[in-house]
């Protein structure tokens, strides 16, 4: 939850609440001013409304399924061992999130297929294919943003060399062929 404050007088501030944190509404509207910038690029370089219309939402939902791939990774990295009460009460409380951000994810979509579709153009790849293309590509950058999220933890584990040998490795590196003898 964020909150802003503003100072009223000198003894009285006023709190507004908002959901969410205010980097993750920059990032919001980051998405949706690139979406607008594909949009207007390809609508002066074709004048034809199709094409800029899903460039500018396929963008934007990549934009934004990459955000909410990262974050979902860093919630399923902190989501809690459902041992005590309090754990459940926090694990229900990232399972609403993460319920949220799935619902706005899907009606992005959905809002994009509506517009696509009531575009004058007409035929099969206008009517069946240029409508899901927004909610594909959200779709794989958020599996994106929840690999790329996961890259970096996975090549310091990796990167790091073993402080201890493995009880059952040589004392002495064995040359090919001769680990047999």
């Amino acid at each position: 939850m964020g909150r802003i404050e503003k100072k009223v007088s000198e003894g009285t501030t006023k709190y507004y609440w908002y959901p969410g944190d205010k980097r993750e509404w920059k990032r919001a509207a980051i998405a949706v001013g690139i979406g607008i910038g594909v949009f207007l690029m390809l609508y002066v370089l074709n004048r034809d409304l199709l094409p800029a219309v899903v460039g500018g939402t396929s963008v934007t939902a990549g934009v934004t399924g990459l955000n909410f791939g990262r974050r979902d990774a860093r919630a399923l990295n902190t989501f809690p061992n459902l041992t005590g009460r309090a754990a459940r009460l926090a694990a229900v409380a990232q399972t609403g999130r993460a319920a949220w951000r799935g619902l706005v994810h899907g009606f992005g979509g959905a809002a994009a297929a509506v517009l696509i579709l009531n575009l004058p153009h007409t035929g099969i790849v206008a009517d069946w294919v240029l409508p899901v293309v927004p909610a594909v590509v959200g779709a794989l950058a958020h599996q994106a943003g929840m690999i790329a999220e996961q890259l970096p933890s996975t090549t310091k584990a990796s990167t790091k060399a073993p402080t201890t040998a493995p009880a059952n490795a040589p004392a002495t590196p064995v040359p090919a062929g001769e680990g047999a003898k």
